[in-house]
């Protein structure tokens, strides 16, 4: 007790220290912000706040300031790199629910035929299935808003359809000739990021990887595994049109595929310290025969996972030189509940190769360059496309690489340009085309699931006649005539439609089985696996 007594005697005196420390700590610091330096330094007021702060006390009328905070955002970021971008509030979380790997809705899939929303697919164990929403099912309103008329647009209706967990969406629903209301209780939906999961053969596997999410490598492991007990034993990997996504998920992937604690890829910038990315674990595929398949729109993460595999020589790549995005972006939230993605770094291969093609030029130069590379021949001609390289890199197993931007295939596949191909193209993504196959499907469901696999249909179904004359009738007053097709033209269109009609039994997994047994890349690709 005496102790107790002597040390509270002591207690303002010590009180008195700290104060008096804490006093001239933050005198200190103080000094330091006032003259730009220190850990306070970003206190002073810029140019640009001074001017909203003008603007806001002075100006004539009223203004809205966040609007114009946000295009003054905008336009600094204008000034930097093509990939630092500013995020308004309306548009973060769709480009974060894009990454996410899910979001809260019914769990159906949508498209609008004749200014109506058809239903097209209903997620297996989703809320809609769970209140019996079907394929064919016609929505005519959501809760108090009708969606019966021109002015709606997919965004709109995703915005009406989409809600948070737990809340309840009212549909009006017709069916045939009835009306009908659904109650669905939203829920949280996958979204996979593995389109397609198959054995092309008895021992080689497809998978086709259309971003890199944050479930992205949970899923890859998960179809591998599948696969794997199919008997798989060679891989070809389809990256094409992945625009990339969260780094550190292709960088996992990688490393299923690469032994002992080999470099993956590491990021480098001025404000940013050179940063490793190595292997760290035993891979699930880190031999048998591996296929990378990519083009002019494979992009960041994608290219980080095919630059390691080319320069550890452990995958053949296979399509044409992809896109050349290698900046490292970071989002900063912002407090009006905006966001900057803000590029802090630059990708490198093993090899040291950047994957960043030059933006020198200008935005519209940089983001108009896959239409440049076309018009050059690149897409077209395999000695064209290595004219961008300035830097020549060797691998261990002797192979000459090529730096300046985006990653070369070691297998060049051209884009087909032949007027079949275009007119199949150009079919393939009309309106109509794609309303006839859904009414086709419709009217020919339980002949289409007859078939117990996609690799059945697409081996089975022989209604070519049927469905090609049904296609002619449904089109007859378009621009582009069907029955003016023949031989390979017409070829190449009925893939195309037997294909979307397998889409809807399948999903994407098999539209690809479908599309795939004539897919030039995916050709050349088991041509060498059976190398």
């Amino acid at each position: 007790m005496t102790g107790n007594k002597k040390l509270q005697v002591w207690y303002p005196l010590l009180f008195s220290l700290v104060l008096i420390a804490g006093m001239f700590l933050g005198f200190k610091l103080g000094d330091r912000a006032g003259n730009g330096k220190g850990l306070f330094a970003g206190n002073k007021r810029s140019s640009l706040q001074e001017a909203m702060d003008l603007i806001r006390m002075r100006y004539v009328d009223s203004v809205n300031t966040d609007s114009l905070e946000g295009h003054a955002i905008q336009d600094m970021m204008n000034e930097l790199d093509p990939h630092s971008v500013y995020l308004p509030p309306v548009d973060l979380k769709e480009a974060n629910e894009e990454l996410a790997g899910n979001f809260d809705g019914i769990g159906v899939e949508f498209n609008i035929f004749s200014d109506t929303v058809n239903v097209v697919y209903v997620f297996p164990g989703g809320p809609s299935e769970k209140a019996g929403l079907q394929i064919g099912d016609k929505i005519l309103k959501v809760n108090d808003s009708s969606l019966t008329h021109q002015n709606f647009t997919v965004a709109n209706i995703k915005t009406l359809i989409r809600g948070p967990k737990g809340s309840t969406a009212r549909l009006q629903v017709l069916r045939g000739a009835k009306t009908i209301p659904v109650d669905v209780t939203r829920g949280k939906i996958p979204v996979s990021s593995v389109d397609a999961a198959y054995m092309i053969d008895q021992t080689t596997g497809y998978i086709k990887l259309s971003k890199f999410s944050e479930t992205s490598y949970e899923e890859f492991m998960q179809n591998m595994e599948m696969l794997q007990k199919q008997g798989l034993k060679s891989l070809v990997f389809d990256l094409r049109g992945n625009g990339g996504g969260f780094m550190n998920e292709a960088v996992d992937i990688a490393d299923e595929f690469l032994d002992g604690d080999k470099l993956i890829v590491y990021t480098e910038g001025v404000n940013s310290k050179k940063r490793e990315y190595r292997c760290k674990r035993p891979g699930l595929f880190e031999s048998g025969k591996l296929v990378l398949l990519v083009n002019e729109t494979s992009a960041s993460a994608s290219e980080v996972l095919a630059g390691a595999l080319q320069d550890w020589c452990r995958a053949t790549i296979v399509g044409r030189r992809t896109f050349g995005k290698g900046l490292v972006q970071e989002q900063y939230q912002l407090r009006d509940g905006s966001a900057i993605r803000l590029t802090i770094a630059r990708y490198y291969t093993p090899l040291g190769r950047s994957i960043q093609r030059s933006y020198e030029k200008g935005k519209k130069v940089y983001m108009d360059d896959l239409w440049e590379r076309f018009n050059n021949g690149e897409l077209v001609s395999e000695d064209s496309m290595k004219n961008h390289n300035s830097k020549n890199f060797t691998t261990n197993c002797n192979d000459t690489l090529y730096g300046g931007g985006g990653i070369s295939p070691s297998v060049f596949i051209p884009v087909d340009t032949s007027r079949a191909q275009h007119q199949a193209n150009r079919m393939a993504v009309t309106v109509n085309v794609s309303n006839y196959v859904y009414n086709y499907y419709l009217q020919h469901k339980s002949e289409v699931e007859k078939y117990k696999t996609a690799t059945d249909f697409a081996n089975g179904f022989i209604q070519n006649d049927q469905l090609w004359n049904g296609l002619i009738q449904y089109t007859v007053s378009d621009s582009i005539k069907p029955g003016s097709l023949a031989g390979k033209e017409k070829e190449l269109v009925l893939q195309q439609l037997k294909a979307l009609l397998a889409r809807y039994r399948w999903r994407n997994s098999g539209f690809y089985q479908v599309l795939n047994s004539g897919d030039a890349m995916v050709l050349k690709a088991l041509e060498e696996v059976k190398k």
